[in-house]
């Protein structure tokens, strides 16, 4: 039996760092959405967190992954957890009329981690054989998950416990010793450039290209243009669920910070059982069901729990609601990424996936907008409502207008953790 990745030293280091440093990032996308909502006493507030998370991410994350490209990564996990360790200090200073240090400081760092998670992708395969590879990148999806149920309840307990000053305080020692179980990797060999390679503003004018044309590649496939559409539709969704989840839980559940977390948290473990789950299924079952039938038991299970606080407001009940929720949530994106790489020609796959991504981050931003600004006339269980209701719709367009094709050749895995569940 080969051995776990895990008994490398350079890798084990790496995974480490990558769990402690997954584990700040949720710290922070936890406490800084409650604070503004504490400070502000408005879903607006914690929405424009989310997108001074999101807007910066969709206008400068490709070209930050091409210099990552270019630079060594080892040194560059180093020095940019160090710089995510500084970026959080002025949070010291934040307060109701100081929100402005709130949401520089979200965009900041969301832009760091943008550089520090491909640079760390970027180092396995040089700290892996070829045929570990696959259960070096399985292994970072369980790291990514495990930050997930860890990080989660600890940032709604820390901002409990010690507001906002206690969760910069354990970020930022999160993000050192990140730094610290790096530095301890072997230095890696230089990278010898390959013949022909571009600059970096060669490049990005290339992506930038070859994203219009994943757009056009869209347009010309039904198939592709559902998903697409579905996609978009899934991420407005999303964007609200993130603004009035805060919302739901301290006003209609009575609940504190740290049930936020917690609830947020346990979402990992139904992702985890719906990976196992998708894994047996997509063997069997056309893409086209995976999408339908998961996006209806979703928006199902979503229906359900918004409209269950007046017969009970158990945090258990809520959390199993939650977990449950994993299990469709990742059939429905198992579903739509085997049906992409299946339809896509192979040479124009990165760039449909990369179209996808971009008009569905804008879809998310428009979402997070919305929900901030109409809740509080509305009503946060009615537009969650509605939330709900667009799942059920991503649900039907699936099944009517989704060929019932099966995966005709062996699917490429998306990057770990590149999208988040939709609940």
């Amino acid at each position: 039996m080969t051995r776990s990745p895990l008994l490398r030293r350079d890798y084990a280091l790496i995974w480490s760092a990558g769990l402690v440093s997954d584990t700040g990032d949720w710290l922070l996308m936890i406490a800084l959405p409650l604070f503004a909502f504490s400070a502000t006493g408005s879903a607006l507030g914690a929405s424009t967190v989310f997108l001074a998370e999101l807007i910066p991410m969709l206008l400068a994350g490709t070209f930050l992954g091409v210099l990552v490209d270019r630079w060594d990564p080892r040194r560059t996990m180093i020095v940019t957890a160090l710089l995510q360790g500084l970026a959080l200090l002025p949070l010291l200073a934040a307060g109701p009329d100081r929100m402005g240090i709130v949401y520089a400081v979200a965009a900041v760092e969301a832009c760091l981690g943008a550089v520090m998670n491909p640079a760390r992708q970027s180092m396995v395969p040089r700290l892996l054989k070829p045929d570990e590879l696959g259960r070096g990148n399985a292994l970072l999806a369980i790291s990514d998950n495990l930050a997930r149920l860890v990080g989660s309840p600890l940032g709604g307990l820390a901002f409990a416990v010690s507001g906002l000053p206690g969760v910069v305080i354990v970020d930022a020692v999160s993000f050192v010793v990140t730094a610290l179980l790096v530095a301890f990797t072997r230095p890696l060999p230089p990278r010898v450039p390959e013949p022909g390679e571009e600059s970096a503003p060669a490049v990005e004018r290339r992506l930038l290209r070859e994203w219009v044309e994943g757009i056009a590649t869209i347009v010309r496939s039904r198939e592709l243009a559902t998903v697409a559409v579905i996609a978009v539709i899934g991420s407005l969704a999303q964007g609200v669920f993130l603004v009035l989840f805060i919302v739901y839980v301290t006003e209609n559940l009575h609940a504190g910070d740290t049930e936020v977390g917690i609830l947020r948290g346990v979402q990992a473990i139904g992702g985890v059982l719906g990976g196992l789950v998708a894994g047996l299924l997509v063997r069997r079952v056309a893409p086209r069901a995976l999408i339908g039938v998961g996006y209806l038991v979703f928006g199902a299970l979503s229906l359900l729990t918004w409209n269950l606080a007046p017969v009970t407001t158990a945090v258990w009940v809520y959390a199993g609601l939650f977990i449950a929720m994993g299990l469709p949530a990742v059939a429905t994106e198992t579903g739509e990424i085997t049906l992409v790489q299946t339809v896509t020609p192979r040479a124009a796959l990165g760039r449909v996936i990369a179209a996808v991504r971009t008009i569905s981050g804008a879809a998310q931003g428009v979402g997070l907008l919305v929900a901030g600004l109409v809740a509080a006339s509305v009503g946060a269980v009615h537009v969650l409502d509605v939330q709900a209701s667009l799942y059920l719709l991503c649900g039907v367009i699936a099944l009517v207008f989704l060929g019932g094709r099966r995966a005709t050749r062996e699917a490429v895995p998306e990057p770990a953790a590149s999208r988040s569940t939709p609940s």
